[in-house]
């Protein structure tokens, strides 16, 4: 198994998501990325559908978090992403930071 990763991820926040300043609810977040999911699901760009949704400054690289080693992100998000077969995209990942959806890039 590798040690290091690449992925890139959409995060949306919500109200009292750590460090959020996101004005929608739990419940609102969670509708709204289920449709990003969708949108991904049905071919649409995860680096566009990212650029113009995510909450995390990486999206505006498309979400690239470059690479990573285990130990470096919450465990939710690493567990996820090292499951994820390269080119694959993850289900809907929560931690304290919001709902992720995840792409292995590497």
């Amino acid at each position: 198994m590798s040690s290091t990763v690449r992925a890139s991820h959409i995060l949306l926040m919500y109200k009292g998501s750590q460090r959020s300043s996101a004005t929608r609810t739990k419940e609102e977040a969670r509708q709204q990325i289920e449709a990003l999911r969708q949108q991904i699901a049905a071919g649409e760009s995860f680096a566009d559908l990212a650029k113009k949704h995510s909450d995390c400054p990486s999206g505006k690289q498309g979400g690239d978090l470059g690479k990573f080693g285990r130990g470096q992100m919450v465990p939710a998000f690493e567990t996820a992403t090292y499951a994820l077969e390269v080119g694959n995209t993850s289900d809907i990942v929560e931690t304290a930071f919001g709902y992720h959806l995840i792409q292995r890039t590497g």
